[in-house]
């Protein structure tokens, strides 16, 4: 029986994640993550897709919203977070041309990043309720954290252990580019394991534990999986490999991203809870695409 072996959240995007033994689901996500973000000076997602050192920040996210950050330079910092009362200031945030509305940080924060990353912003989700998932993969009123585009994204072990046979096949000998990469690369929330490799392709709708999930779109893969996510460094894979045999039209595919659905009777923000050991069942099906070998 397929289970949830891995949880993970990033409280600030892009940043180094947290790996607990539960979450919490909202309708946006798991509880806390990508509630945070760095932008730069036109508002627009700083992340280690524009500089790896993003994601050597560490933080911990406080009960009363508050976040502690530990940056790669050992200092610490206590953001509190905006007040959210009527009339506080709001600034437009860009995500890949999704434009919504957050709060920035006090000033010591601003001050803080700044003198560790040039330029940045750093913005709070205040209300979650103000970014719109896009209406072509959702139901109208669903939204999203500051993740790129989808409530969460899901990964499968078997899925890995091919595409690092395959990485492995393209530079035999090769102990550095050819070296099995680890799941943190992809930065998903859910990991499963107990399928078969690319099961999770053919994928409409699961449930993990108490909760059932949409699952709505695959997760096109860019350079920050290509980044160590301990050190910084780059490297060519697995965009390579993935190039060469998971291409689906444009995008280089690795994991699928779900959409939560609400279950019958619960009205709030809270729809349940995930843990690890949780069983996954596939509760519908659809015929799986042929990658593009080019």
């Amino acid at each position: 029986m397929p289970q949830l072996t891995a949880l993970h959240l990033h409280p600030l995007k892009s940043a180094y994640r947290l790996s607990p033994g539960s979450a919490r689901v909202e309708p946006w996500g798991l509880a806390g993550d990508r509630r945070w973000m760095l932008v730069d000076e036109r508002g627009k997602a700083y992340t280690q897709r524009e500089n790896p050192a993003v994601g050597r920040f560490k933080v911990l996210p406080g009960e009363d919203g508050s976040l502690t950050v530990t940056g790669p330079d050992g200092a610490h910092l206590v953001v509190v977070a905006p007040s959210g009362a009527a009339g506080a200031e709001r600034v437009n945030a860009d995500i890949f041309g999704s434009v919504f509305e957050a709060a920035p940080a006090g000033e010591e924060a601003q001050r803080w990043f700044g003198e560790r990353l040039p330029g940045v912003r750093l913005l709070h989700l205040d209300d979650p309720r103000s970014r719109a998932v896009s209406p072509e993969y959702s139901e109208p009123g669903e939204t999203v954290s500051m993740a790129d585009g989808f409530p969460l994204l899901l990964t499968t072990t078997a899925s890995l252990a091919a595409l690092n046979e395959l990485i492995a096949a393209e530079h035999p000998g090769d102990e550095v580019n050819g070296a099995a990469l680890p799941m943190e690369r992809f930065r998903p929330n859910l990991v499963v394991s107990g399928t078969e490799a690319w099961a999770e392709d053919g994928w409409r709708r699961i449930r993990v534990g108490e909760l059932t999930f949409r699952v709505v779109k695959p997760c096109g893969r860019c350079v920050i999986t290509t980044t160590d996510q301990e050190t910084g460094e780059r490297f060519h894979e697995p965009l390579r490999t993935l190039a060469k045999y998971r291409r689906f039209g444009k995008s280089l595919v690795f994991g699928q991203n779900l959409i939560p659905d609400r279950p019958e009777g619960v009205s709030g923000d809270l729809l349940g809870t995930v843990r690890l050991g949780d069983e996954v069942t596939v509760l519908e099906e659809g015929p799986r695409p042929e990658p593009d070998r080019r």
